[in-house]
């Protein structure tokens, strides 16, 4: 049976450029069979807000969404995500760095990706013959890096189309595993997507360029057969053209909730960024389905025009 998840990090509350994806994600799963199951990925430590997670929960089932299995926490799989860094670094896929984010910054020579961010330069590729000679010459913990191969990565996005990166120029060495021993995240989703049969993965566009990272993840674990479908959604932004955050406002579900504002009114917002249209007052996800065919290929816009939408729907209610 295809495989899905709904993967919320518990890192702060969902907003609706979250709620949108998920809600996509969901109506892609239940519109063609698949089973979903409901991942917490909760392994960014100095992130991690207590009680994020329930909320989560909460949020989406009061939209009304639902799962098949799950929730699942990463943080309770940490030996799973050990043994394939120790398959990684069997097969020669790894290496120790000690570069601080600052030193990678300052390389004369660092190249930078197309959303601004720095490639890694490849400093210490070669550079220690295990990570204990690093830890000692240095007096730094190390972080492991995957060694990206000099070659063309491409794969068909269900949303975006057909794909290719350079990755060596274009993205560079990436870290698989922190300092202080913390999986990264292109590691632990491998892994668990891996272990759970997922075979179609929706997510937000922003993550796009994490796929073939993953995808060499797949390979250096003898899994390519495994590599899943992947379906990147439009983000929602703000006015401003970046991505939905604090300075748009307070667009938390957890706050139009708050606020008095039913799930349905939310939820028909939501439709209408995908192109559809429900009642804002008895509305459920399940009334999309018979409509739901694809994804608009646009970002979405979200105005002030919308959250005022949203918050007289609050007013009517309650009267």
């Amino acid at each position: 049976m295809r495989t899905t998840r709904l993967a919320p990090s518990p890192t702060g509350a969902l907003h609706l450029g979250n709620a949108r994806t998920f809600l996509i994600n969901w109506l892609m799963a239940r519109r063609n069979g698949w089973r979903i199951l409901l991942r917490i990925e909760d392994l960014d430590g100095p992130r991690i807000r207590p009680g994020a997670d329930r909320q989560a929960i909460d949020d989406l089932l009061w939209l009304g969404l639902d799962w098949d299995e799950g929730p699942v926490y990463q943080s309770q799989r940490r030996t799973r995500y050990q043994q394939a860094l120790g398959a990684l670094a069997a097969g020669g896929h790894l290496y120790p760095c000690v570069c601080t984010r600052g030193d990678i910054a300052r390389a004369a020579s660092a190249p930078h990706a197309e959303d601004g961010s720095s490639v890694y330069p490849g400093t210490c590729r070669g550079r220690f013959a295990s990570v204990e000679q690093a830890a000692r010459l240095t007096g730094r913990s190390p972080a492991l890096r995957f060694a990206v191969p000099d070659r063309i990565i491409s794969f068909h996005d269900g949303i975006a189309g057909d794909v290719s990166h350079a990755v060596a120029r274009d993205l560079g060495d990436f870290i698989v595993a922190k300092g202080d021993g913390t999986p990264a995240y292109q590691l632990a989703v491998v892994v668990d997507d891996l272990e759970a049969g997922v075979t179609d993965i929706v997510r937000g566009h922003d993550l796009l360029d994490s796929t073939p990272r993953q995808m060499l993840i797949y390979e250096a674990l003898g899994a390519s057969a495994a590599i899943p479908r992947y379906h990147h959604v439009p983000l929602v932004v703000g006015q401003d053209g970046r991505r939905l955050a604090k300075r748009h406002g307070d667009t938390r579900l957890s706050e139009y909730r708050r606020a008095g504002v039913p799930p349905s009114r939310v939820l028909a917002l939501l439709a209408r960024w995908c192109g559809l249209e429900i009642d804002p007052w008895r509305g459920r996800p399940a009334d999309l389905l018979d409509r739901f065919h694809s994804v608009p290929p646009e970002r979405i816009v979200f105005t002030a025009a919308d959250d005022r939408w949203l918050r007289a729907g609050a007013q009517s209610h309650e009267h």
